[in-house]
């Protein structure tokens, strides 16, 4: 099993941190094998942003994304400019508030940035995308990807980044019951660190 993804916006979203995160979680608490490369567009803030991870159950030989079969985007400039190169039949996921897709596309859409602002922070539209991305592609556990998250982000800004990943798990209605588990143990571990001296 080999899947290529590229999440996609632009610099100020978090585009890098989103990947990194979600590379940790493959490999390190998901038992798969998984590559992140990242490219940035001329401006460090506001220009074309990416991050592309390889994910396979076997050694990866060749490290780099051409034809992604999981697409994120988060703007429409990325939507515009990745989308030609990513396969046909792609799994797109996109912010339904921010990229309009093609009249043909099949897209699973999500108001991230509006949840988001919801949480009183713009800044978690990366983790709101990736509890919808968890959902949706069923790659690998939430409970994973929330272990990332914590060993990925600063202490101080762990509560606010689970909360945003589950807004965005929980608009994917399947998911429910795992949410709510997954819920549970997040919140027994920032007891117990919230306990000590």
């Amino acid at each position: 099993m080999r899947q290529e993804i590229r999440i996609s916006g632009f610099g100020g979203q978090g585009i890098g941190l989103a990947g990194y995160v979600l590379g940790r979680a493959l490999s390190l608490y998901a038992g798969l094998e998984a590559v992140m490369t990242q490219a940035y567009g001329p401006e460090a803030r506001g220009g074309a942003s990416s991050a592309d991870i390889v994910v396979s159950d076997e050694p990866i030989d060749y490290p780099f994304v051409e034809h992604p079969d999981i697409l994120v985007a988060l703007s429409q400039a990325a939507y515009a400019r990745f989308r030609p190169v990513a396969r046909p039949h792609a799994l797109v996921l996109i912010d339904a508030e921010l990229v309009d897709p093609g009249p043909e596309d099949s897209v699973h859409a999500i108001p991230a940035a509006r949840l988001a602002d919801e949480l009183g922070a713009r800044m978690a539209t990366n983790m709101v995308m990736l509890g919808f991305f968890t959902a949706v592609t069923g790659l690998l556990e939430p409970a994973a990807m929330k272990q990332s998250i914590e060993t990925s982000v600063k202490a101080a800004t762990v509560p606010l980044n689970i909360r945003a990943f589950d807004a965005g798990c929980e608009y994917w209605p399947a998911t429910q019951v795992d949410i709510a588990r997954c819920q549970s143990q997040v919140q027994g571990e920032t007891m117990r660190r919230e306990s000590r001296p």
